[in-house]
């Protein structure tokens, strides 16, 4: 299983409702991410930057062109634009990958 991580960060004030609209994320946005073979996704926080994590059960490259294709990720973006500040890769349309330097198994 491949891993994955990604970095963004909230705009000012914004961590309350960053936090609210993924306590309260769309059922069909959880049936995309299932269907890109996403596994233990967690996103972690300090101060206003994100950390996110995810395993790729069919590959990074299946998990991103699910994703990029995908109209329900399309209106999550547009739903998040406003609170969120994060860089895209403009070839997967995804985050860009963050290099692995360590890892203990």
């Amino acid at each position: 299983m491949e891993k994955y991580a990604w970095k963004a960060s909230f705009k000012e004030g914004c961590k309350e409702e960053y936090c609210k609209r993924h306590n309260e994320i769309w059922p069909e946005m959880i049936e995309v991410l299932k269907a890109a073979g996403i596994k233990n996704y967690t996103i972690w926080n300090t101060g206003n930057e994100l950390f996110g994590y995810y395993e790729c059960e069919n590959g990074i490259e299946f998990a991103a062109k699910i994703q990029s294709e995908s109209p329900v990720v399309k209106r999550w973006d547009e739903y998040m634009k406003d609170i969120l500040v994060m860089e895209m890769d403009p070839v997967t349309k995804a985050q860009p990958l963050l290099e692995k330097i360590f890892e203990l198994d």
